[in-house]
């Protein structure tokens, strides 16, 4: 039994005891997924009621392997596997996440992930890079001269949910809503949420689905060329999206086309500041950028756990599941595996082995990945090259949204 002032561990019983909602834990997970990869990496945690995957390949298989599904009550009703009914107060939720990418199976995560894929794919985004490496520097020029800056709201904030919301055809101008509707979504995944938490969520979910109905009765209207005028108007094997169906998926790209790269840029910001290493070496070509960009994506990813329904009886790493079990993963920990990753708390830009899993595997692999590494890997050479004496100006606090890692403020100088 392994004791701190933070934690306990079983590796005989593969139990862990941790509250999750501790700063000094989500603060700095890395040090608590150590410890784990060296005493029991399949554990399970107390607290959560669950098991949980953290070895690279354990992570990996599970996020392939077709026992394990997103949804479960496709295969089973909630009599059957002793689920409570949904939760009155959360309906709009519910209803918003009914549809969406993040929580089907085939066929019908098949139909629509074909739908909305064709935008994603590498070369159609990569027309976007002139307007990100504008919008990058306009930025900069709003606040070069103030020798400071709160980079999240001034830069980390803007960009992402400026472009998502580009190639849907959200105006642009409803960013700061949709970053307050995104902000109380989100809070869902967080644990030991509360009652208000959802209630406001639920609040968030109606409000989000009530805009983007108008703006689908508008683009039914008056077409345009922008995803969401395409997922209206194209069929896939004779079948269009039901209005559910395009308001789930419009929610759902918006959130996680800018909630992750959010947190990313701001958690790769201070990293490298943290690295010592110059800058200008970790950018002077577009082969280092990436490199860099890969181990910031490695080292500090922006989502962390994600959940898988056990869909038959099946067994990992010695542990049996029986049908409507529920496991997770922990994908920023997966990146932290001693057996793929040489001193793996160390950031080495120059690393060339595993590649990371913080956009997941499989056939949920995240589809806005060719987008935020595109944004990612312009914006941070920008910011760096604008100011070249950046440096933190007081240690940046955490947000206290573990599913999701991230900085409330970062305040920067230069």
């Amino acid at each position: 039994m392994t004791r701190s002032a933070l934690f306990s561990i079983d590796a005989a019983t593969c139990r862990l005891s941790l509250n999750g909602r501790d700063p000094a834990f989500y603060g700095n997970p890395n040090a608590v997924y150590a410890a784990l990869h060296t005493q029991c990496p399949t554990f399970y945690w107390e607290e959560q009621k669950q098991w949980f995957f953290i070895g690279y390949d354990h992570v990996n298989g599970l996020l392939r392997d077709r026992r394990f599904g997103r949804q479960i009550l496709h295969v089973a009703t909630r009599e059957e596997l002793g689920l409570p009914q949904p939760l009155p107060h959360l309906k709009n939720f519910d209803l918003a996440e009914q549809y969406s990418l993040l929580e089907l199976e085939p066929p019908e995560h098949t139909r629509l992930r074909t739908l909305v894929n064709r935008a994603f794919v590498s070369r159609h985004v990569e027309r976007m890079k002139p307007e990100i490496a504008e919008l990058a520097n306009r930025l900069i020029d709003g606040f070069e001269k103030d020798g400071e800056v709160e980079l999240l709201s001034a830069f980390a904030d803007v960009i992402p949910v400026t472009m998502i919301a580009r190639m849907i055809g959200i105006p642009e101008e409803m960013g700061p809503q949709l970053l307050k509707w995104s902000h109380a979504y989100v809070r869902m995944y967080m644990f030991g949420r509360t009652e208000a938490d959802e209630y406001a969520a639920d609040q968030a979910a109606r409000e989000f689905s009530d805009y983007v109905k108008t703006v689908i009765r508008e683009r039914r209207a008056n077409p345009r060329d922008d995803l969401l005028t395409h997922m209206i108007t194209t069929e896939h094997k004779g079948q269009f999206l039901s209005e559910d169906e395009l308001v789930s998926t419009t929610i759902v790209l918006l959130n996680a086309g800018h909630e992750a790269t959010v947190h990313q840029i701001g958690n790769s910001v201070r990293v490298i500041l943290e690295s010592g290493y110059p800058p200008a070496e970790l950018f002077r070509d577009e082969s280092a950028t990436e490199r860099t960009v890969e181990e910031t994506l490695r080292i500090c990813a922006p989502v962390h756990i994600f959940d898988r329904w056990c869909l038959e009886p099946a067994e990992i790493d010695g542990i049996s599941f029986q049908r409507g079990d529920k496991v997770a993963m922990i994908l920023a920990a997966a990146n932290l595996d001693p057996k793929k990753f040489s001193d793996p708390l160390a950031f080495k830009p120059d690393r060339n082995e595993a590649p990371n899993l913080s956009f997941g595997a499989g056939i949920h692999f995240c589809i806005g990945a060719p987008l935020a590494r595109l944004e990612l890997n312009l914006v941070l050479p920008i910011l760096f090259r604008r100011l070249p004496g950046l440096k933190l100006k007081r240690t940046p606090e955490v947000k206290d949204v573990y599913h999701f890692h991230g900085l409330d403020k970062l305040e920067l100088t230069w």
